[in-house]
């Protein structure tokens, strides 16, 4: 069976980003058994001490911890109808989800790269991965894209014995989700390690890749707080164990025996091949995650209402900052907590209840770390003059309004800016278009606008944080900065519902 490949994002453009869940057509061959005994936990970790000096190697923390990983097999429906699980429905448009569908599904002739032909009568795709207990009574932790669409899932634990598991809830942002077993037997389990691994700690991984459960494999953690594209919450960590398809939702131990992180993606030039770069959630996210599933079945988070961007160098020189620390504030949603606290588009937060914002991700980790009703205390870079602003936070939608796209206006029709490559006319003469701004009705191929990705039908509504209705404000400003030696003019611009700063290059005048 060949594997899809998925391109991923532009920074490895000849990497493979790829889902760590195996899925296969039933009836294909799939070996998942593993070595029979179970020993059971004490719940005393071992000292790191202890485990290097009485034997080179990690044999006795490996048969400590593997007791408590299990295979994790489900069957899913095709046509994406979900039957007993709470899981949400499927965002195409979500790159975790988009990974799932491409990659590890059947390869049929004929059918699009990663949308395989079913066959006839709707037949059911099994599929497998991993997961760990954290408790006696059956209550475990996997990846969401190995339930997800789950019509069935069982698990197999390491003496052999297979189970039946519900979904008690799943998180799609975080990509985790939590499964329990119910029986009268008291399960062996794992704990949360309580502090972040160092880069260069040693990690463990344990799990089902290619089906051969219980395999255990060795490494360090490379790196910490990788950003892969999947949601605006990835802070992942990256670990050089081998770790392969299958091993999704598995553990990654440390050398006392806690949970570090739990398996999810790894790059991959070939499809599915470990490569020595594997990301796994880390133990914070995830303990912060299941505990709010397994108290309500989903994950709620905080909300501010804003479309918030990073500083870059070039838009930190247009406002005049010495740093490019903060997250910039394109866009107060309506209705939302910012609106209310009187946040501004242009705002730069700086800080959250004294704790410094270093980027704009990690505003967004750091709000939707904290639960909804909560008082928070900002502080705000606006004009050049520090505020302070305090907050109630909202709880994040779920799902956003879907809202039609505004007509592209007719190509060529307007005034030129020559400087930038733009054609522009009146918000207000463009149908579709409301009456704030000035619409682009044309971009010139190969231009400065051209490469800072304008785009036919945005509309631009700020020049140096001036609002512009004419074609002409927008040309005097720009001149006006050439003249006065600037090297990038701020631009605020609207492509269809979302909202940014553009710090645009400008040549001489």
């Amino acid at each position: 069976m060949k594997n899809a490949i998925v391109p991923a994002a532009h920074a490895f453009a000849k990497r493979r980003l790829v889902l760590l869940g195996s899925v296969a057509a039933i009836g294909a061959a799939v070996i998942l058994g593993g070595p029979g005994g179970t020993v059971a936990l004490n719940g005393t970790p071992a000292r790191a001490v202890e485990t290097t000096q009485a034997r080179a190697g990690f044999a006795d923390l490996i048969e400590r911890v593997k007791p408590a990983v299990v295979s994790v097999r489900v069957k899913i429906d095709p046509a994406g109808q979900a039957a007993g699980n709470d899981a949400p429905s499927s965002d195409r448009n979500n790159p975790m989800e988009r990974f799932f569908r491409q990659f590890g599904m059947p390869n049929t002739p004929g059918a699009p790269q990663g949308r395989p032909m079913m066959p006839q009568g709707r037949q059911m795709i099994s599929g497998q991965g991993s997961g760990f207990f954290i408790s006696a009574d059956g209550y475990a932790v996997t990846n969401f894209h190995v339930v997800d669409h789950a019509t069935t899932v069982q698990i197999q634990t390491d003496d052999g014995k297979s189970y039946t598991a519900k979904v008690v809830g799943t998180d799609q942002k975080t990509d985790l989700a939590l499964i329990k077993v119910d029986s009268e037997k008291a399960f062996p389990f794992v704990a949360f390690a309580d502090n972040p691994p160092r880069v260069g700690d040693w990690v463990v991984a344990v799990g089902n890749p290619f089906g051969l459960a219980g395999s255990a494999t060795a490494g360090i953690v490379s790196a910490r707080g990788r950003d892969i594209g999947a949601n605006p919450y990835d802070d992942f960590i990256q670990i050089d164990a081998p770790i392969n398809k299958g091993n999704s939702g598995g553990p990654a131990f440390d050398i006392d025996g806690k949970v570090i992180a739990v398996n999810t993606a790894i790059f991959s030039p070939s499809g599915g091949g470990n490569v020595g770069i594997a990301f796994a959630i880390p133990a914070s996210t995830v303990r912060n995650v299941v505990a709010q599933l397994r108290d309500r079945g989903s994950v709620t988070r905080g909300w501010i209402g804003v479309q918030i961007q990073p500083v870059t160098a070039e838009i930190a020189e247009s406002l005049n900052l010495k740093s490019t620390q903060g997250a910039l504030v394109a866009e107060p949603q309506a209705g939302s907590p910012a609106v209310t606290a009187g946040i501004r588009a242009g705002d730069i937060i700086t800080q959250v209840n004294g704790n410094p914002v270093r980027d704009a991700r990690e505003l967004a980790r750091t709000i939707g770390s904290m639960p909804p009703n909560t008082s928070v205390r900002l502080t705000v870079l606006r004009n050049g003059a520090e505020q302070a602003i305090t907050l109630t936070l909202g709880e994040l939608p779920n799902q956003r309004e879907a809202r039609a796209a505004p007509e592209k206006p007719e190509p060529s029709k307007g005034t030129e800016v020559p400087r930038l490559g733009l054609t522009l006319s009146p918000a207000a003469e463009v149908a579709g278009s409301g009456n704030e701004g000035v619409v682009i009705t044309n971009v010139e191929q190969g231009s400065v606008a051209a490469e800072h990705g304008f785009r036919t039908g945005d509309v631009i509504l700020t020049v140096a944080n001036k609002p512009v209705t004419t074609p002409a404000e927008v040309r005097d400003m720009i001149a006006d900065a050439q003249k006065g030696g600037a090297r990038n003019i701020l631009v605020r611009v609207k492509s269809g519902d979302a909202i940014r700063y553009v710090a645009v290059r400008l040549g001489r005048a």
